[in-house]
């Protein structure tokens, strides 16, 4: 399992504040004019908050709520809502985790999967990536039957920027264990979260 690297402290906010008044400067602007004296220590207490992923200890999240159950059924968490910067331009990706997996006598509370998510969410992201780390996270934690994650983003990068459609939406995958090697058990999870899933808008 993933152990934390860091610890709140160790965020540089003198450092990020120092960066965004050149950033400032460098686009024209006066940091010193009245709306903009407080933004450079506004966007490190911002960045504190959406990248808290990387000072976020895994076991602390879990925080011991693994419990021997005879249960064998799919258990399935959908809609789970997630907020991300994108590492390739800094803008926000935002969406939805929908997080399943089959027992193998151990079952994780409930209130930690969306945890699991953010802990990954709230770092430099691509989507990939996250959808990556949250299925391997649950298989090497509970040792479960199969693991299925699938994750859906609206990303402002290709919003605000580049091609500019609105309206696309990315979807990513990963599958360990029967939702891999069992087609039943996928079509099975994949009809779960379609049935009553809304449309995901920013």
């Amino acid at each position: 399992m993933e152990t934390a690297s860091k610890n709140q402290n160790e965020m540089d906010f003198a450092r990020i504040e120092q960066a965004v008044s050149e950033i400032l400067q460098a686009v024209g602007e006066d940091p010193q004019r009245d709306g903009l004296q407080k933004t450079p220590a506004r966007v490190s207490r911002m960045y504190a908050e959406l990248l808290s992923g990387y000072y976020t200890d895994p076991q602390a999240v879990v925080n011991n709520a693994i419990f021997d159950v005879q249960y064998d059924e799919m258990v399935i968490v959908r809609d789970i809502e997630f907020y991300s910067l994108c590492e390739h331009h800094m803008l926000p990706f935002i969406g939805r985790a929908h997080v399943a997996y089959i027992p193998a006598g151990k079952v994780l509370g409930l209130s930690k999967i969306p945890r699991i998510v953010d802990m990954y969410a709230r770092r430099l992201q691509v989507q990939e990536r996250l959808t990556r780390q949250i299925a391997d996270f649950l298989r090497d934690l509970l040792q479960p039957q199969g693991v299925a994650v699938v994750v859906e983003g609206m990303h402002l990068c290709s919003m605000m920027r580049g091609v500019k459609k609105h309206d696309a939406r990315m979807t990513t995958s990963a599958m360990h264990g029967a939702f891999r090697a069992n087609l039943a058990t996928r079509e099975e999870f994949l009809q779960n979260i379609a049935r009553g899933a809304s449309q995901l808008r920013i």
